[in-house]
């Protein structure tokens, strides 16, 4: 029995013992710019297991653009069986709210998030300035290079009129190659720090989770059991805590989001992790994988 949190060469030493798995997207199947091969072939070989691969990221936009992402950035559609976004749950957020005004939050890229609302009900929500919106909808930050600082007043408006907010993405920060970017869950987290209300569509919380096992129950065609479940991913404070409070098995990749604070020697041929960095991460997101490894590989 592996102890918690040995390291592993890979995921053949545990891929036996699940039949599914949820694995996250960013940081572990591809950085921004291009894919990982290594976990491409990985979730390649335990599909061809008999095992079936969801992807559940934390991305504000629902599947099909996101699929699009992942073909134009090489990741063979062989990796994996279909994806859950936390744009997919933010959909039906919306979509429960009908016709309700609401200010939007987040860069263009990200309004073809209200095109699936318009798909789904056939009406596309109206998009309106903060006075005149009913709740706000944060997908990130307008620009990729900014800081939430210069969101402080709009934060104090959304709060004066005790706005809510859905955050499309919890994530607080992601590396895009070597820059570190802010992503709407740092918003969402001063926003909640200044008692305003606040729903997470995205992991460590439980909606993205039930979306991701109706999915794979509905390709497996039989109930999951959530004893065979592995997560995988490279945020201790969304992919690891989220599968800890689900009662999954998670492996960490440990290059991702992490990767200056247990790499911060990193070379070509040297990769170990700074174990006192490990252990303070692990007691501060009071979570620990099943397993951890530097990147996803067979």
């Amino acid at each position: 029995m592996l102890n918690r949190s040995a390291p592993i060469a890979g995921l053949s030493a545990l891929a036996p013992k699940y039949d599914v798995i949820l694995s996250d997207v960013w940081g572990v199947v591809h950085d921004g710019r291009t894919h990982t091969s290594s976990a491409a072939d990985a979730l390649t070989r335990f599909r061809a297991g008999g095992g079936t691969v969801v992807l559940i990221t934390n991305a504000p936009r629902p599947r099909k653009p996101i699929q699009r992402m992942l073909d134009n950035f090489g990741l063979p559609r062989e990796a994996y069986d279909t994806i859950v976004s936390s744009g997919d749950v933010t959909v039906g957020l919306i979509a429960e709210r009908g016709g309700a005004p609401l200010h939007h939050i987040g860069p263009p890229r990200d309004l073809s998030l209200f095109e699936a609302v318009a798909e789904r009900t056939g009406e596309r929500p109206p998009l309106l300035p903060l006075d005149q919106a009913e709740y706000v909808v944060c997908t990130g930050f307008f620009e990729d290079d900014e800081s939430p600082d210069p969101y402080m007043p709009t934060l104090r408006a959304m709060k004066a009129r005790n706005l809510p907010m859905i955050c499309a993405n919890p994530d607080i920060v992601v590396h895009s190659g070597p820059d570190l970017l802010w992503c709407a869950g740092a918003l969402a987290e001063r926003y909640a720090g200044m008692g305003g209300a606040v729903t997470m569509a995205g992991k460590p919380y439980a909606m993205i989770y039930e979306a991701a096992l109706k999915e794979a129950s509905a390709l497996r065609k039989t109930p999951i059991d959530r004893g065979r479940i592995l997560a995988i991913g490279d945020g201790l404070f969304t992919d690891i805590r989220g599968a800890a409070a689900q009662g999954f098995d998670a492996l960490f990749v440990t290059s991702g989001v992490h990767r200056d604070l247990l790499h911060p020697d990193a070379g070509e041929d040297d990769w170990s992790v700074d174990e006192v960095a490990y252990r303070t991460l692990l007691a501060e997101a009071g979570a620990a994988p099943a397993a951890h490894l530097r990147d996803l590989a067979w």
